[in-house]
């Protein structure tokens, strides 16, 4: 529905008001800048969760649009001389339904509890702040667009921040991660960019006749682009009489633009092999902004692909089921294998993301509504669990200097609340039924069931395997007698410990009650399904 006030703008732009305070304020002042960038995030942070108490999971569709004329350019008139209008259009359009609610939800969640862990940082909070806060924004806009030109401006916007908050803020070898993360991901911007402009070239077209003048548009508006994808003949009919028809997607380029989405998408999940720029990120960054990008930008990936890829190329979709399988049950095998090798606590959960953003594919895979609920939940469930775990692995590290599970050990001793927490975290990530981690793999294999018994067999052994290293990492680090250098280390402060219960409060929240996310989603998949159904008969 169209509100009378612009809820949608302000969930989105609210952080930037905050960069814009604390550009204002004197650097030296650090504890106001800290607290004046708190209040930032939790504005956000209120209104999402106004939002998901007003919402109506009954009602189809967007709950939610703001749309107003943004960009117009005018273009030279057909050389078929055909009196008319031609333009690019762009609108600054944002919605929000079933899917970009619980991942709003999942953004103002961490990004508020990443601010408040941000007490770790020792220089420059001011820019600091300013960078957390607009990387917010640019999360948030990725959700919430409904123009192609606005998301990829969105998307783009998350980059920049995090190449300076990895490459100033991080450890050691800071700059070369930064570095692998801006090179991976201009790659897979540039595939989505040229996808982007050729949809929006091709199936933006739309024509009004007033009065025998025609007006020809070219936007990059996604209802646009999604009517005349799910409708191709009457797209390939759309012209005036006597012009040339607009540009005709062929079978060939329909797949070919899916492929380069699911490249560009899978990048940033990421996928089995492009996932070893993720490896730097999470080891180097500081925790969070860790927390920030395993929680919430890995996400985008998965998003981008359902929104643009599978919602927009439905029969390509279900051709590549059997490719969108094999690389989940690779990057879940894979990913659980080398995180059972690892003694780095930081990479053990970094090859935990790769390998539990496998099980987001094999919901994806099963294109049905059980499967894609379940890869949503997957998203919204690793992302709350990720955050508590950097979190809790930054405090250790601010406390003992080390996350090599060889130089740790009896840390329930000397720090239990954390301990507690770490051990609680670890077992929702391994799907201890109960938790959040539990609901989601069970969502996206019964989904998978069906169609690909043998995948879902196969994948069950990566699940074990989590289990295995995951209770291997926590029980290292937290039993056993308490080494000598690590006596006198001190429990969580009131900064760690209030995000720490946030983070499991909705862990176990998730877990107890799925549909406070599910219910969410009841409509979310129906035209994709109705499509499916009529179109491929699936």
């Amino acid at each position: 529905m169209t509100i009378d006030w612009p809820i949608l703008s302000l969930i989105v732009f609210s952080p930037l008001l905050g960069a814009a305070v604390l550009l204002a304020m004197p650097k030296q002042r650090a504890r106001m800048l800290r607290w004046t960038a708190i209040a930032a995030t939790l504005l956000p942070l209120a209104l999402s969760v106004w939002l998901y108490a007003d919402y109506d999971p009954n009602r189809p569709g967007d709950a939610y649009e703001e749309k107003a004329e943004w960009i117009n350019i005018p273009l030279e008139k057909s050389a078929t001389g055909i009196e008319g209008t031609f333009e690019l259009h762009f609108d600054y359009a944002l919605s929000l339904d079933g899917l970009s609610l619980p991942l709003v939800l999942l953004t103002t969640v961490t990004a508020a509890m990443a601010a408040l862990a941000s007490t770790t940082i020792r220089k420059r909070w001011k820019s600091y702040y300013i960078w957390l806060l607009i990387l917010e924004c640019g999360m948030l806009g990725v959700f919430l667009a409904r123009d192609l030109l606005l998301f990829f401006i969105f998307f783009e916007m998350t980059m920049i921040p995090m190449v300076f908050l990895i490459g100033i803020w991080g450890l050691l070898d800071r700059e070369r991660a930064a570095t692998r993360f801006l090179l991976y991901n201009g790659l897979g911007s540039a595939l989505m960019l040229i996808a982007f402009v050729i949809l929006i070239m091709t199936a933006g077209f739309s024509l009004e006749d007033a009065g025998g003048v025609f007006n020809y548009s070219y936007s990059g508006s996604y209802e646009t682009i999604l009517s005349n994808l799910a409708d191709p003949q009457a797209y390939a009919n759309m012209a005036a009489p006597g012009s040339v028809n607009p540009l005709y997607l062929s079978d060939g380029m329909r797949t070919a633009l899916f492929v380069m989405l699911l490249i560009a998408f899978g990048i940033k999940l990421p996928v089995f092999p492009f996932h070893t720029w993720m490896l730097d990120v999470h080891r180097e960054a500081p925790a969070p902004v860790v927390m920030i990008h395993s929680g919430i930008l890995l996400k985008m990936g998965a998003y981008g692909l359902i929104r643009f890829g599978i919602f927009a190329f439905p029969e390509e979709a279900d051709r590549f089921r059997a490719v969108l399988a094999v690389l989940g049950v690779i990057s879940l095998l894979y990913g659980a294998v080398i995180a059972f090798r690892h003694k780095e606590l930081r990479l053990v959960l970094a090859y935990s993301s790769l390998s539990h953003m496998g099980i987001v594919l094999l919901g994806l895979a099963s294109l049905n509504e059980i499967g894609m609920q379940g890869a949503v939940f997957q998203l919204v469930s690793h992302g709350l669990i990720s955050a508590l775990m950097f979190l809790l692995i930054g405090s250790i590290y601010e406390r003992t200097g080390t996350t090599n599970i060889d130089e740790l050990g009896g840390l329930a001793k000397a720090a239990p609340f954390l301990s507690g927490a770490l051990l609680i975290g670890g077992l929702a990530s391994l799907g201890l039924p109960g938790l959040s981690g539990f609901v989601g793999e069970l969502l996206a294999l019964l989904g998978l069931f069906d169609t690909n018994k043998t995948v879902v067999s196969i994948a069950v052994i990566g699940i074990i395997l989590t289990a295995v290293y995951v209770l291997r990492a926590v029980m290292a680090t937290t039993f056993g007698p308490l080494k000598p250098k690590l006596e006198g280390i001190t429990d969580a402060r009131f900064t760690e410990a209030l995000p720490t219960a946030v983070l499991l409060a909705f862990v176990l929240l998730l877990g107890i009650y799925p549909s406070f996310i599910t219910e969410l989603m009841k409509h979310s998949f129906d035209s994709l399904l109705n499509h499916l159904n009529t179109r491929v008969g699936g």
